[in-house]
């Protein structure tokens, strides 16, 4: 049975709900504050609900912040590769989310930004396997290397998917050039692909997509409440979204990723497997904070309706 094998970093949120963000040493009062698992951890949450089993490859931390992931993690019936990390707390990131629903993220990394080739040779992936890299882990000098050799290593069938983030760095970047010809799946939403590719909107960024990437990459790109875009090269279709009412935007294209994936594992044809990720974004922006991805039945009812 197919996997969900997470190489990217779980971390600690701290969610804060505000009306706006102050200015510049201005102070405002947020409408609601919790500590939750985030991070890589919205992925998985996703793609475990929706049926796919699920192994987490990053670290985790040995104190109060990595206890939390770690619980997180364990209800949701992910496993974990690793033990917990003997000198360093799992990472914090503080999420303000406005009326608008406009994210603003100050992170600190912390036992997850590192994982060394010993870490991942005590896993072992199946033909059949999802690998899931996120653009984050190219920015961190403790993990990068390790990881793209390993990712490189890994047997053709094995599915490498790529997330590139909004920090992931240039195409034209050693780590990027290494990667790029690895990647059997992209998925992101519609600004990480314009930044990508420098096109000025998203019907010319996917065939620019192409040009980096092999010929039979499955590229999916969202467009917020539009839906999103989903195929190979020459076969690319929209896939329409659906209408709700948003409230937080957090942790949206994580479920879509995740749940999108988890279909693919299925048999589901690309834009079936789109279609219900469509649906899991849409339920996830109706509710406040990051892994908010809805189970199986709840896809099932809003495709119904």
């Amino acid at each position: 049975m197919s996997r969900l094998l997470h190489t990217g970093q779980v971390i600690v949120d701290l969610v804060m709900a505000l009306d706006t963000l102050p200015v510049s040493g201005g102070d405002v009062l947020a409408k609601s504050a919790c500590f939750e698992a985030g991070g890589g951890f919205n992925v998985m949450a996703a793609a475990r609900r929706n049926g796919l089993p699920v192994m987490y490859l990053g670290r985790h931390g040995n104190g109060r912040f990595g206890d939390l992931a770690r619980a997180a993690m364990q209800a949701e019936g992910v496993e974990m590769a690793l033990t917990a990390s003997s000198d360093k707390d799992t990472g914090v990131c503080v999420s303000l989310t406005e009326a608008s629903t406009e994210r603003t993220f100050i992170s600190h990394l912390g036992a997850e930004g590192e994982l060394s080739a010993e870490d991942l040779a005590r896993v072992m992936p199946q033909v059949d396997d999802y690998v899931y890299v996120s653009g984050y882990s190219l920015l961190l000098e403790g993990k990068a290397q390790p990881l793209i050799d390993w990712l490189l290593a890994l047997p053709r069938a094995v599915v490498v998917v790529f997330d590139p983030g909004p920090l992931v760095k240039a195409a034209d970047s050693t780590l990027m050039r290494k990667l790029l010809p690895r990647i059997d799946i992209w998925t992101s939403n519609g600004p990480e692909a314009l930044t990508f590719t420098g096109a000025s909107d998203i019907s010319a960024a996917l065939p620019a997509l192409s040009l980096h990437l092999p010929a039979n990459t499955l590229l999916v790109v969202r467009d917020g409440p539009n839906g999103c875009w989903v195929g190979r090269v020459g076969q690319i279709e929209h896939v329409p979204g659906f209408k709700v009412r948003a409230v937080d935007s957090n942790g949206a294209g994580d479920a879509h990723a995740g749940v999108f994936m988890a279909g693919l594992a299925n048999g589901l044809a690309p834009a079936v497997a789109a279609r219900r990720a469509n649906a899991a974004a849409a339920l996830a922006v109706t509710r406040w904070g990051p892994a908010t991805s809805p189970g199986t039945s709840e896809v099932d009812a809003l495709l119904a309706e």
